[in-house]
């Protein structure tokens, strides 16, 4: 039995598909309202039309912005189709949109012939090409001059493969043309995230860019058809392929991504594993000479099942034809089995279950496996995302590997929960008349209210990248509780704020305080219930924070800061994981528990000030206060430092 972490619900408004007078769905009016921006950075989930998004904006560019090319580079040859001539004009649009079949460079081919194809483009009249991440790289190397791009929208489909680092040749590209030249740049992704710490553009770069961000729930809460969506798990000890028979749903549509033979979920033979899965499914009637799909009898149904297995190399192409050309009904596909294939850019709106076996390290990936099932489709109403994950076993000496893969696991859910759910407007309340709204404002006494631009635009755009470097912490995941006895303030007060300073160091103290509060916000509003109280004044609504049940109109950010934001993951765990293994995990987190960085040390130190003079004494190690035991190991490790130094200068 699955344990679901998160479970959002939508009310299939049918809002985000339908269209405007000019065929635009919303989160393409959204982006074609800043057509006129140089440089704009579109951050929308899969399926909501950025493809499209991207012809309207370039066919204006064209038209009446003076530009004359339009280069668009995807990270797939199979992406490509989605940027394929498309007619406009017929619902609305003042212009269609051509591509020539000879500057379609995501055909086979060779490398050295789609450069010169580029080089070709470049020198003629023709008005639109579409190429790959790589084509793009190999083109630009033989380039001699940044200013060919003059005039030129540079779009870039799948944003976050880009990155800063020096060995980019992707990125250097993008800095060189922004910077030597008059190009404009559309950039698009469904996750503003990467697998490193490399950020994506330099600080620069990126303050160039206008955002339209489209959020999941917009999306999701806009369908016609789906309702709701969770994020479950369920834990394994021994080999995955034995457990696996216990996640399956095979009368549903389902991807299964298989883990990589990299990591220790893996058996390090990938072939076994997928015979192992069908196994599991049932037994094999015959595979397809055309399709070379796999047909299996499922023992539960005694129903024949299409699977496609794209692990094993041999006869893939044909498998990989076959879904992006045959796949035109419901019926034509029942299973995918995959390892590094179906995730980006790949579409089977029918598919409502993806199982995912081993723990991602990339956000990224698992924002972009989320996306293949939460397409909209008359077959669902609800759509499952399951992690099938190694239990830490007491006996085994890798239990500090495997219990630091769960939580990162259980974090990225949290994460994806923040990313799936509705958004709060929070407000300082400043009068006993404001009233709350679950679906428009929250008022909180003693919030912060944003004052500097710098702030408003970090609360307008980067919430959700700011959340997923917060949760990806090391000490944040270190710092969490199994046995919830204590507050969150010191995830909320020390550790948040400590990453916050990290990312924008450019930001004053009383502006990272209120990036703080509203982030903390945030994360603990989205796990509050929400619940009315019968025996009261029937306008009375109330929230559950931790323990306690508390007025939506008595909101306080003194009380927020006390709740746990990961609360909600650890009695999920301790559902799922008996009492032994628990344990075993406390002691893990416990034994690092006071494991300092220099940052945190540096945000500490004006802490532990701030603490002496309002209590006339350091802290103490010995005190029943979670915040001023860390306060005093922070205290004993800046004084050990300081020695250390003493001693290197002496």
């Amino acid at each position: 039995m699955t344990e679901n972490l998160v479970d959002v619900s939508y009310h299939a408004t049918g809002k985000s598909t339908n269209t405007n007078d000019l065929g635009m769905r919303a989160m393409q009016e959204r982006v074609y309202e800043k057509r006129k921006s140089q440089y704009l950075l579109v951050k929308a989930p899969p399926a909501s039309g950025k493809s499209r998004a991207l012809m309207f904006v370039a066919l204006d560019k064209l038209n009446n912005q003076n530009i004359d090319k339009v280069i668009v580079a995807v990270p797939e040859r199979s992406i490509g189709s989605s940027f394929a001539s498309t007619d406009l004009k017929k619902y609305g649009y003042y212009f269609d949109w051509n591509v020539k079949e000879q500057n379609n460079l995501t055909s086979p081919g060779s490398d050295q012939g789609k450069v010169k194809s580029v080089l070709r483009f470049l020198e003629s009249e023709d008005k639109v090409l579409i190429l790959t991440h790589a084509t793009l790289r190999f083109a630009y190397q033989q380039i001699d001059n940044d200013r060919q791009f003059d005039n030129v929208l540079l779009a870039i489909d799948e944003f976050h493969h880009v990155s800063a680092s020096e060995n980019s040749v992707l990125g250097d590209a993008l800095r060189n043309i922004m910077r030597n030249s008059t190009a404009h740049v559309l950039a698009m992704t469904g996750s503003y995230f990467r697998g490193d710490d490399t950020p994506i553009l330099e600080a620069i770069d990126e303050d160039k860019f206008d955002k339209v961000t489209y959020s999941y729930y917009e999306q999701l809460d806009g369908y016609q058809f789906l309702k709701s969506f969770s994020i479950g798990y369920h834990f394994y000890q021994g080999k995955y392929t034995e457990a696996v028979s216990d996640v399956l749903e095979e009368d549903k549509k389902m991807i299964i991504h298989i883990p990589s033979v990299n990591s220790a979920e893996s058996t390090k033979d990938k072939y076994s594993e997928v015979d192992g899965i069908i196994d599991a499914i049932g037994e094999v009637d015959h595979v397809d000479d055309i399709s070379g799909l796999i047909y299996v009898r499922n023992k539960k149904s005694n129903r024949i099942l299409k699977i496609a297995d794209l692990v094993t190399e041999s006869g893939r192409e044909r498998v990989t034809e076959y879904l992006r050309t045959q796949v035109n009904t419901i019926d034509d596909l029942d299973i995918i089995i995959a390892l590094g294939m179906a995730k980006e850019g790949f579409d089977w709106p029918w598919a409502e279950y993806a199982l995912t076996i081993g723990y991602r390290g990339s956000l990224t990936e698992i924002v972009q496996i989320i996306g293949r099932v939460t397409r909209d489709s008359d077959n669902k109403h609800h759509a499952q995302f399951t992690n099938l994950i190694a239990q830490p076993d007491a006996g085994n000496d890798e239990i500090n590997y495997t219990v630091n893969t769960m939580l990162k696991a259980i974090t990225a859910s949290l994460l994806m929960e923040q990313v799936l759910s509705p958004d709060f407007k929070f407000k300082t309340r400043t009068s006993k008349t404001q009233k709350s709204d679950l679906t428009g404002s929250l008022f909180i006494k003693g919030l912060k209210q944003p004052e500097t631009k710098a702030v408003k635009d970090i609360l307008k755009s980067d919430m959700i990248e700011l959340k997923e470097k917060i949760m990806s912490d090391n000490a944040v995941q270190q710092s969490l509780k199994m046995d919830m006895k204590d507050d969150g303030r010191v995830v909320n007060q020390v550790l948040v704020p400590k990453v916050i300073q990290a990312t924008y160091p450019m930001l004053s103290s009383d502006e990272v305080e209120t990036v703080r509060q509203h982030v903390v916000a945030d994360m603990v509003m989205r796990h509050a219930e929400i619940e009315k109280n019968d025996e009261a004044d029937t306008s009375d609504q109330f929230i559950k924070l931790g323990k306690k049940f508390v007025k939506i109109e008595e909101l306080d950010i003194n009380l927020i800061d006390k709740i746990n934001p990961f609360e909600k993951a650890y009695e999920v765990l301790s559902r799922e994981i008996d009492s032994a293994t628990l344990r075993v995990i406390q002691n893990t987190i416990d034994a690092n528990k006071y494991s300092f960085d220099e940052d945190e040390l540096v945000y500490l130190a004006s802490k532990i000030l701030q603490f002496k003079k309002e209590n006339g004494r350091l802290p103490n190690k010995q005190s029943n206060d979670d915040m001023e035991v860390r306060y005093a190991f922070a205290l004993a490790k800046l004084k050990e430092l300081q020695v250390k130094r003493g001693r290197n200068n002496g």
